[in-house]
């Protein structure tokens, strides 16, 4: 994969992000603002790999989808695995994490690991 230098470095800078200035306490973060900064960071990871994914898939007719649900409607052709991985970390990282700025740490957590199971079934 030509861009999984990038793809782990997105995800290593949200994992420092939540490390680092979210102030998980318990099965909380306490510092929404960077849980959603994480989130988004994540998510964007997700994206690429989706993005990688179908460019092996669909080589030269490759263009870059403009919505989730036409990622959905894509990566269904292909890979429903892929598929529910990608559900999963949008769930989890852009609606619950960047967009509702959820603190419950096992949400992110469940986020990061569907985008790392993506990754793993992508490169």
């Amino acid at each position: 994969m030509d861009h999984y230098q990038e793809i782990t470095r997105y995800l290593a800078n949200a994992r420092e992000i939540l490390s680092t200035k979210a102030n998980k306490e318990g099965q909380e973060y306490k510092d929404i603002k960077y849980v959603q900064m994480a989130s988004g960071t994540a998510y964007n990871a997700t994206l690429m790999i989706a993005d990688e994914y179908l460019r092996k898939k669909e080589g030269a007719k490759f263009t870059k989808p403009q919505s989730i649900d036409e990622y959905r409607i894509r990566i269904r052709k292909y890979n429903k695995t892929l598929l529910s991985y990608l559900n999963e970390a949008y769930d989890t990282l852009h609606l619950a994490g960047y967009y509702h700025g959820t603190p419950s740490v096992r949400t992110i957590k469940d986020g990061l690991d569907a985008t790392q199971k993506m990754l793993a079934l992508v490169a």
